[in-house]
């Protein structure tokens, strides 16, 4: 089973930047759509960027655009969100995820039964003066 480790959270200033990794382990992720989501406190879990498997394309959130960019290295099975120009709704939990596609689902379709999908515990960011 893909397991999926994030790192690279902490306390930032508003309109600072943060890097945030996600290290796959046990098999590559050349097959898999990547993606991060995010939960702020008493909200539901949301969409905030995904790749390719190839990385040729990317989507984001219409809240992140142009502030994130998410990026991926297959041969080193890492995943990468750099975040820019944070601010304090960016606050929340940050989760990588993996679902066995080539190409990005709607970011609601993620977690349905008919895509294989895994998730990282999870790495907390938090925007703040």
């Amino acid at each position: 089973q893909l397991q999926l480790v994030e790192s690279g959270g902490g306390l930032v200033q508003p309109g600072g930047s943060l890097r945030l990794s996600c290290e796959a382990s046990r098999f590559g992720i050349d097959h898999f759509a990547m993606g991060w989501f995010r939960r702020a406190p008493g909200k539901e879990r949301e969409g905030v960027a995904c790749i390719t498997n190839t990385g040729g394309e990317d989507r984001y959130a219409d809240s992140v655009k142009g502030r994130f960019t998410i990026s991926r290295d297959n041969a080193k099975r890492l995943v990468y969100l750099q975040m820019s120009s944070l601010k304090a709704p960016d606050t929340g939990t940050y989760y990588c995820a993996a679902v066995q596609s080539a190409l990005c689902p709607r970011f609601d379709d993620w977690e349905k039964p008919w895509y294989r999908n895994y998730w990282g515990q999870g790495t907390q960011v938090t925007v703040s003066s």
